[in-house]
């Protein structure tokens, strides 16, 4: 299974990590992202993140901690 990560400044601005034929792609605004406290998985169940792909490999991806850690990254980055 392969994962995009989206973290999006604004309109058709977003930092992008991962192959663009991926089977997940999860997608977060920025202001979401930078939050000392930002939990991939709290955020989607909130409905701020965004995800895409089959719903047992996104829960799988949020479960291992990966999310938090790599749209933390690319949030990081700006």
């Amino acid at each position: 299974m392969t994962t995009q990560y989206r973290v999006v400044v604004a309109k058709n601005d977003e930092r992008i990590d991962g192959p663009n034929d991926a089977d997940v792609m999860l997608s977060v605004p920025v202001a979401v992202a930078v939050d000392a406290n930002f939990d991939a998985t709290v955020e989607y169940m909130r409905g701020r993140l965004k995800a895409v792909g089959h719903t047992a490999s996104v829960l799988a991806e949020l479960k291992s901690g990966e999310a938090t850690m790599r749209l933390s990254q690319l949030a990081s980055q700006l």
